[in-house]
């Protein structure tokens, strides 16, 4: 069942020589505009029942005028919008707290706006307080909170309640992040109890932690809908994506997609893992010294070669990552021609499952700079358990337990 339905939504803003022209156009008066901007262009997706999905995308991508369509602050130009329940949405921060009203009145504010009579705010008023966590100064006014502290009393009020569908902006990256943990956990709650979740965040882990499906938006429309690491994957060579470089995407034979980016100056010719006894392995043990061993060939003049590399789960979420900027090992003006070959020795310190490594060239601290070459899945392994005590997680952290 669809709870949420955007149909070939637009939103465009209209600037005018004068606010009376403006005006006149509110009453049918044709008026040409001097200027106009599509923000929205065409968006068509649903979203099911207690489905998660992420919207991502650049600053300016159009993602948070998408979510004031869907909830309404905003008028479409074109399209229309279908929900289907109750949806509580924390989108700018502060939006619709008055500054000179003390938290607590604008509880009772923001609540009767979202439908909520006296009696059930009075009701749900000491829990709301005790969730956001701010003291004494719940009963002063809003203009002398900090930003965190507005954002746990929107947080608290917002989700007093569970909804049936909760949006959330940005907001939450403004928190401490004692806070964000307590409102993933709230969100993870509502998930588990059926509720659809619209979430916009610049954080991958989060997304990916939290979504089932993201979408991503580049100039007002949804470039790709699919799987979180596929679609963050992309969304991260997109950025890394400059003058004469490439995205290229393709599936492998075990059903994952592969992102690969760069300008192409340098390239990994070879990756392989090797296990403790020195073999080319596909499984390792919980905690084995291994070592990953990769050849970079330079293919054009380049002044400094840099390699990272990244162990991701299978949820995409990395593990860990570094690079040779880092480590104080960047290759200065490298002959074009020349192969280059890294040993990268570490302990496997994993928890049981299935890893992937990425990895990336390029010049200087991070591949934003000059991507040469960036390589999802540039190979996966396997961690197995055969010798430690038993334990959950994704690190083996060897405890030392005394009773």
């Amino acid at each position: 069942m669809s709870v949420l339905s955007v149909q070939r939504l637009t939103k465009e803003f209209r600037e005018f020589s004068s606010e009376w022209k403006r005006v006149a156009t509110w009453f049918g008066v044709p008026v040409r505009p001097v200027a106009v901007s599509r923000i929205i262009n065409d968006i068509t997706f649903e979203v099911g029942a207690g489905e998660a999905v992420g919207l991502v995308g650049q600053n300016g991508a159009g993602k948070s005028t998408l979510l004031k369509l869907i909830t309404g602050t905003l008028q479409p130009s074109g399209g229309n919008v279908v929900l289907n329940g109750r949806v509580s949405a924390i989108l700018e921060l502060g939006m619709g707290f008055n500054p000179e009203l003390s938290g607590r009145q604008n509880v009772y504010h923001a609540a009767s706006i979202m439908g909520f009579g006296k009696a059930e705010v009075d009701e749900a008023i000491d829990r709301i307080e005790a969730f956001a966590e701010v003291g004494a100064y719940f009963d002063e006014p809003v203009r002398t909170y900090s930003s965190g502290m507005q954002v746990r009393v929107a947080f608290a009020v917002a989700t007093a309640w569970r909804p049936d569908v909760l949006i959330v902006d940005e907001a939450l990256s403004v928190g401490d992040s004692y806070f964000q943990h307590k409102s993933f956990g709230r969100i993870r709650e509502f998930q588990a109890e059926g509720t659809t979740l619209l979430i916009v965040s610049h954080d991958r882990t989060s997304i990916q932690a939290l979504c089932d499906r993201v979408l991503l938006l580049e100039k007002g429309a949804v470039i790709k809908d699919g799987a979180p690491e596929e679609v963050m994957d992309f969304y991260n060579a997109l950025i890394a994506e400059k003058e004469n470089s490439t995205v290229k995407v393709k599936k492998l034979d075990s059903g994952k997609v592969q992102t690969q980016s760069g300008t192409g100056e340098a390239k990994i010719e070879d990756i392989a893992l090797f296990n403790a006894r020195g073999e080319m392995a596909e499984y390792i043990e919980v905690g084995e010294n291994v070592e990953l061993r990769i050849s970079v060939k330079v293919h054009k003049p380049i002044s400094s070669l840099v390699l990272g590399y990244g162990i991701k789960d299978r949820l995409g979420q990395v593990m860990y990552g570094t690079n040779t900027w880092h480590s104080r090992q960047a290759i200065v003006d490298p002959e074009v021609g020349s192969v280059h070959r890294f040993v990268i020795a570490f302990p496997a310190n994993l928890g049981v499952g299935s890893y992937s490594v990425v990895t990336a060239l390029h010049a200087m601290d991070s591949h934003i700079e000059a991507n040469y070459e960036w390589r999802d899945l540039a190979m996966v392994f396997n961690v197995v358990n055969v010798n430690r005590m038993q334990f959950q997680g994704c690190n083996w952290i060897e405890p030392k337990i005394t009773v």
